[in-house]
């Protein structure tokens, strides 16, 4: 019997593959597309992703094929600065095609010894108390003893569990492509810089050799989606939207997505559980979806492989819906908004204008760029400071360099700046580093796999209440 399957190898798929080989949990990717997709949908990833990649060492991968831009006018596009001292290392976004965010993270699973198997479409699924058998596409059939559902917004996986994905359906289409343009780079730009005084999802940018990435709204609401638009669609779209195709032709790719709002009612069905577009669908403002799904897998991972390996807390996995769902809900919540704010007509116009002004606050701005960048997430552990329930930035130590750099095998760890305390009877989980740091206000943190902070405290009596909260009994 396999330990997961996952179906789905895009960024969520395969990150969360990825997650589970670091704790040598046996891992097969059904994915239904027979090659990687050319679509580029996400363009970047924010703070939180970007620690993300730190925490398990694959950012030096992403930067070298990426381009840092500076944080700010995220929140519908309203150019604002980014607010001064973000609590994060990484005060940048990171600009990156999917594709090669897509490429990056299946390179990493595969090396880190995960299978995955093209053209297998997931068809059908039953699950007992042991386990999970799929049935695929191509006859064959797999069993796992948990399967989780990273197959997209139109999720085969969710479908098949009945799980409910209530919402609203989408009421605008936009249009997406990469292909050449013959106009003059002037023109483009001139026309570009028009059309985005009144209609902000209109765009066409360079990418070098000729080609743009172009976006334009479409005529309609496509009764499905899953169908790319033609050329000549996007070339009637563009001379409606903006007086010109430009000499359009020679695409790439042709794509289109809606502003459809959906969530899972629930992330976990017995032994299967669903993950990114699968649990949730959203408008793109704000670059968040992406981001998201892979945030998903991270919460997820180390969860999924402490129950494969035997020492799961009680409830340890239902603390994956606890945690997530509520977190896309205020994605959801916010990307409506933000679309709201993009609407032509006068009163969105006027509350956009009122919004900008309040974005000058310095506290309103900072609230909003958190919410976007994912930094200001904070999971109920329960009373306690502030900081409890938060991911600990990237602090740097004292004697041991910076704290990311120690957190790569994805295990607990407990920064003791006391030089008093002992994960004895969970040093096989709990990583202990006795040092001090000049950015921490605290006595010692306990820090969870995905480093968020489960206990702050100095008593040894206290922390070994906490720790078989996260991290299962003690051995030895």
């Amino acid at each position: 019997m396999i330990d997961v399957i996952v179906a789905g190898g895009g960024p969520t798929g395969m990150m969360l593959a990825g997650e589970l080989r670091l704790h040598g949990v046996e891992v097969v990717v059904v994915e239904r597309d027979p090659e990687p997709t050319p679509v580029v949908r996400s363009l970047g990833l924010h703070a939180r992703s970007i620690e993300i990649m730190d925490q398990r060492g694959l950012l030096d991968r992403f930067l070298a094929q990426g381009t840092k831009h500076p944080v700010g006018g995220f929140f519908a596009g309203i150019p604002k600065p980014s607010p001064e001292g973000l609590d994060t290392a990484h005060l940048y976004t990171l600009g990156i095609p999917q594709t090669r965010t897509d490429r990056l993270l299946t390179e990493h699973a595969l090396e880190s010894g995960a299978e995955l198997r093209r053209g297998c479409a997931v068809t059908g699924l039953d699950q007992d108390e042991q386990g999970v058998r799929v049935e695929l596409s191509n006859g064959t059939s797999l069993r796992a003893r948990y399967l989780v559902g990273c197959d997209g917004g139109r999720s085969t996986v969710r479908k098949l569990l009945g799980v409910d994905f209530p919402g609203e359906p989408g009421t605008v289409d936009t249009l997406l492509a990469e292909a050449k343009l013959t106009a003059s780079p002037e023109y483009i730009d001139e026309i570009g810089a028009e059309v985005r005084k009144t209609q902000l999802r209109f765009g066409a940018m360079p990418l070098g050799d000729g080609v743009y990435r172009i976006v334009v709204p479409a005529a309609a609401v496509a009764e499905d989606r899953s169908v790319p638009p033609t050329l000549d669609e996007l070339k009637a779209q563009l001379i409606a939207t903006g007086g010109t195709d430009f000499g359009v032709h020679s695409p790439r790719w042709l794509s289109r997505f809606g502003d459809a709002t959906r969530q899972a009612e629930r992330y976990r069905a017995g032994r299967v559980f669903l993950a990114g577009d699968a649990a949730h669908i959203h408008p793109p403002t704000g670059g968040q979806g992406l981001n998201l799904g892979v945030q998903d897998a991270f919460n997820l991972g180390w969860k999924l492989a402490a129950a494969v390996n035997g020492w799961a807390p009680e409830n340890l996995l239902d603390t994956y819906h606890a945690e997530r769902h509520p977190v896309a809900a205020e994605v959801l919540g916010n990307t409506r908004a933000q679309m709201q704010l993009m609407l032509l007509e006068p009163g969105p116009q006027a509350v956009r204008k009122l919004v900008a002004r309040l974005l000058d606050f310095e506290d309103v701005n900072r609230y909003l760029t958190e919410m976007i960048l994912a930094i200001g997430i904070r999971y109920d552990f329960g009373p306690g400071p502030d900081l409890l329930g938060k991911r600990l930035r990237d602090i740097e130590l004292k004697e041991n360099g910076h704290l990311y750099a120690r957190m790569r095998r994805g295990r607990g760890l407990l920064l003791d700046q006391t030089g008093r305390l002992s994960v004895a009877g969970w040093a096989d989980r709990v990583d202990l580093i006795s040092d001090a740091s000049h950015e921490l206000d605290a006595p010692a943190v306990l820090l969870r796999p995905d480093g968020h902070v489960a206990w702050i405290g100095s008593e040894q009596a206290d922390l070994a209440d906490h720790l078989p909260i996260w991290f299962g009994t003690a051995t030895g």
